[in-house]
């Protein structure tokens, strides 16, 4: 029996397969930006009355603010197709779900537990869905919707409908076994999906290079064939060149990608979190030398935009945000029947 030829240690490697390209800051126009620069301050306005509302008792359980994130979301998002792209995340949802267009009156509703909410209040912080706007949650479980973001791309392959899902995970998710079981299908099977990692640097209480023996995140698909890009998560422009660079490689047929986005949050893992793992002046750091926000804002100072014209800006998020925390205190619990709703569907 012939045996297979062995290759000579002194051969070069197998070569990788073909490298998307290094993406360039989005060249967004003045219009452009002030709707980043709106979208990001309103997912910090929201999550800072959440954050208000959870210290008064008006949100029980768990509640993962995404204060300090918000150039990934609203870069990333801004640029998906709305009529078949899908999104999928974890726990911290509130502000995918807001940068997606979702009212905030249904999202702050479901953080209160409300009827009007968009779970019906059964879902909570954490459990969130709008199938209408193709965002299928909000997940408890660490690194569950990797799984199930790789079933939503299979879908879209299957339906032959076009679309990309965008799977959002974190640095502590990244570990976990589902993923790389995820990757090896996903290349296989050569799925629309951007695998997009979230690095926030702290896997609830443990720094990412404590946590993980390979802390470049963007390299975890190379095993299995599937490229990876490192970006600046917390420059919206960037995060928006990466996700055209992306989506021009799966919309192309060449299988998923990973985005590691380079990112901080500014509060704690969850509200019951006091992050005493690190110290106020390193946050102060990131604050100073990196808000998101900030940055847009001195682009747009550039762009010959007045700070009345902001202020009037951040009255109007304001007020929006304020309506959305009155309409969720307002608004009746669900009927006690609606435990029984929603729990099982049957096909035949």
């Amino acid at each position: 029996m012939a045996k297979a030829p062995v290759r000579a240690l002194s051969e070069p490697p197998i070569p990788n397969r073909e490298r998307p390209a290094d993406p360039a800051p989005y060249a967004a126009t003045r219009d452009e930006l002030l709707q980043f620069y709106k979208e990001m301050l309103l997912i910090r306005r929201f999550e800072e009355k959440a954050g208000q509302l959870y210290g008064l008792g008006f949100i029980g359980g768990f509640c993962h603010l995404y204060i300090g994130q918000e150039a990934v979301a609203v870069g990333l998002q801004s640029a998906l197709d709305g009529d078949k792209d899908s999104v999928i995340t974890g726990y911290r949802d509130h502000g995918h779900m807001l940068a997606y267009g979702i009212d905030p009156k249904v999202i702050m509703a479901e953080l209160t537990g409300r009827a009007a909410g968009i779970s019906k209040g059964k879902g909570g912080s954490m459990h969130m869905f709008s199938t209408e706007k193709r965002f299928y949650g909000g997940h408890g479980i660490v690194g569950a919707q990797v799984s199930l973001g790789t079933g939503l791309a299979f879908k879209h392959k299957y339906s032959d409908d076009g679309g990309v899902c965008l799977a959002y995970f974190g640095d502590g998710a990244a570990n976990q076994g589902q993923v790389y079981e995820s990757f090896n299908m996903a290349e296989l099977w050569k799925l629309p999906i951007i695998y997009v990692i979230e690095n926030n640097q702290y896997a609830m209480g443990t720094s990412v290079n404590r946590a993980s023996a390979e802390d470049q995140l963007y390299r975890r698909g190379e095993s299995f064939r599937i490229p990876g890009i490192q970006v600046d998560g917390m420059d919206v422009l960037a995060c928006r060149g990466a996700a055209e660079e992306a989506l021009a490689w799966v919309r192309a047929g060449k299988g998923p990608i990973i985005l590691e986005m380079k990112t901080y949050r500014y509060r704690g893992h969850s509200m019951s979190d006091p992050a005493k793992y690190r110290s106020r002046e390193e946050v102060q750091a990131v604050r100073d030398k990196s808000d998101p926000i900030e940055h847009v804002k001195k682009l747009l100072d550039e762009q010959g935009v007045t700070e009345a014209e902001l202020k009037t800006l951040e009255q109007e998020i304001r007020k929006t945000v304020n309506e959305a925390a009155d309409f969720a205190e307002s608004t009746p619990e669900p009927e006690h029947a609606e435990l029984y709703t929603d729990v099982l569907v049957e096909r035949y």
